[in-house]
């Protein structure tokens, strides 16, 4: 058996190692504090006297590893590290020019220009640490996740999240002198709240999908707003986030009556993205690798997302085009990335696309280590999805006269389908027996069934009899897969023919589907299945949407008799 000190995880212990033996086991998890770490593959118990004098009474035969810093034959260092006290450089005073003072202090080797043998700075979401080579002051950097070297600024570099700081501070104690900042590199900064007066509640529409509500603190009106339904704070923006439809609008007009506040309603204008540059904008155009098309067939990633990691690693290899793609550093990537967010305004989900995207080539194409690029990746956006009520939905069919066009939309609606679902549908996928749809290799290779409604399959067979498709359910002019943009085209028609003032997709039917099958009763667990969703939460937002029983909600306000 033999014991060492070590650093695990922020936290000095004593690992023991030792052959496996159940009676070993038993006698060493007495100990108080005794712990099994997968990580280190060994046990490990308290670094405190009390610990090590029960382990040696235990297992008379341990053997000590020794270190020179701090274990010295037969004792263990109390707990609190002890470490050598370094004095600043002493200031001298007038008339004491000249003179000398020793300290019988031992003072470790320092940074140029510094009187700390420790620097800690704290770099936008970053720590960067130097300090003279020591194997156990190493190991501490290493215990904490995504640390590494940088070979540039010879330092240790590890993420600024949770208590990462105070664990620094603690461990390396008189040895620094505190964290030194140096702003905030970052690219996604909190953005600044719209200006609005103490008697005004501003509610700006964001892009159509919810409702951020801005106000001067009032408990009442934090109350009263709450009431309204699946309201949350957004600490990210400073404001409150509403699901965006007209009886939230009509309850936040409601609040600012009662509290004597005047509203105010704007909209927020949307950053125009600037378009990626396209082959046929640029001279020197470089392609994607050959290589990295055939990782991605190799791993049999679909057609959508071997196209969206072409252009996008195409997009970053052409942002470099003065040099080979196996040397561009780090620091050049993470440039790209800013170049995405402050010059093309792209979304937070195009930005993680990206970066995934560099990644495949470098770790899995090129087989390199797993990296953690050094900028923030950006707030997922949480938006509701737009749905359209049954009258809408009733109306948006009727509007569409084109029997092969009908049956499109009422089978994506009816079985609540992707886009892609109902193009690759075939005829056989069409059971009337058993009134399913068999949905194959639909998003993440999965196979399932959904519903198939009477009236659809009404529909179908019409169509099916006029248009007499061959292999595909719907088909081209040349026996080939139905147009994307045809689908598109044709309910962009429909929907400015009706009138409905909602950003529709296809999307939106598929929403649509989920929403009116809660309203009606249907359990949430069957609505994941019919939707094909791995997760529930992922099927939950759909509980953000329905109104149903806010009808049977009164506020605590009518309840009180007030004259």
């Amino acid at each position: 058996m033999k014991a060492e000190k070590i650093v695990h995880r922020g936290e000095t212990r004593i690992r023991v190692d030792f052959p496996y033996n159940s009676e070993t086991t038993s006698l060493l998890r007495q100990i108080p504090g005794t712990r099994w770490s997968k990580t280190l593959c060994a046990w490990h118990i308290p670094y405190t006297r009390e610990s090590f004098e029960q382990l040696k009474s235990s297992f008379p035969d341990v053997e000590i590893v020794k270190r020179a810093e701090d274990i010295k034959a037969n004792t263990v260092p109390e707990r609190k590290r002890t470490t050598p006290i370094v004095l600043k450089k002493p200031v001298p005073t007038p008339g004491e020019a000249g003179k000398t003072t020793s300290q019988n202090v031992e003072t470790p080797p320092v940074f140029p220009g510094k009187n700390w043998d420790v620097v800690i700075t704290s770099v936008g979401r970053q720590l960067q640490v130097k300090m003279p080579k020591n194997e156990t002051d190493i190991q501490f950097i290493r215990s904490f996740r995504y640390a590494k070297w940088d070979f540039e600024n010879f330092c240790w570099v590890l993420p600024n999240f949770g208590n990462a700081a105070d664990k620094l501070k603690k461990y390396f104690g008189n040895r620094h002198a505190g964290i030194n900042e140096q702003g905030q590199n970052r690219t996604c900064n909190s953005p600044k709240p719209p200006e609005f007066s103490k008697t005004e509640l501003l509610v700006l529409n964001d892009s159509g999908r919810k409702l951020k509500a801005y106000f001067a603190y009032s408990k009442a009106i934090v109350e009263q707003l709450k009431l309204v339904g699946y309201v949350r704070w957004n600490a990210y923006d400073g404001c409150w986030d509403i699901p965006c439809n007209d009886r939230c609008l009509d309850e936040l007009k409601l609040i600012a009556q009662r509290n004597d506040k005047t509203f105010r309603y704007e909209t927020i204008d949307k950053k125009q993205v600037k378009p990626r540059m396209h082959q046929q904008s640029s001279k020197g155009y470089r392609h994607c690798p050959a290589e990295y098309i055939a990782k991605l067939q190799e791993l049999r990633y679909s057609q959508n997302t071997l196209d969206t990691y072409k252009h996008m690693f195409e997009e970053f290899i052409n942002y470099h085009n003065d040099m080979e793609i196996d040397e561009i550093t780090d620091g050049l990537i993470v440039d790209f990335l800013r170049y995405l967010v402050n010059e093309r305004n792209i979304s937070g989900s195009y930005q993680n696309q990206s970066i995934n995207a560099i990644k495949f080539y470098y770790e899995r194409v090129k087989g390199g280590q797993r990296k953690i690029y050094h900028i923030e990746r950006p707030r997922k956006e949480k938006y509701l999805p737009e749905v359209l009520s049954e009258e809408e939905v009733v109306q948006l069919l009727n509007a569409t006269d084109n029997l092969k066009h009908k049956a499109v939309l009422m089978t994506i609606y009816s079985a609540g389908l992707r886009i892609s679902e109902v193009l690759n549908l075939r005829i056989k996928d069409i059971d009337s027996q058993r009134m399913q749809i068999r949905v194959e290799q639909a998003k993440g290779k999965k196979d399932r069934y959904t519903l198939l409604g009477e009236k659809t399959l009404e529909v179908l067979r019409k169509y099916v009899s006029e248009y007499k498709p061959r292999e595909w359910l719907f088909e081209g002019m040349h026996g080939e897969n139905y147009s994307k943009k045809a689908v598109q085209k044709f309910l962009k028609t429909a929907v400015e023919k009706v009138g409905i003032k909602k950003r529709v997709t296809i999307h939106t039917l598929r929403h649509s589907f989920a929403t009116h099958l809660l309203e009606a009763g249907t359990d949430l667990r069957y609505i994941q299945s019919l939707l094909g969703h791995s997760s529930g939460k992922t099927t939950e937002i759909y509980t953000h949407i329905t109104t149903k029983g806010f009808g049977q909600i009164k506020s605590p306000l009518d309840r009180l008799n007030i004259l």
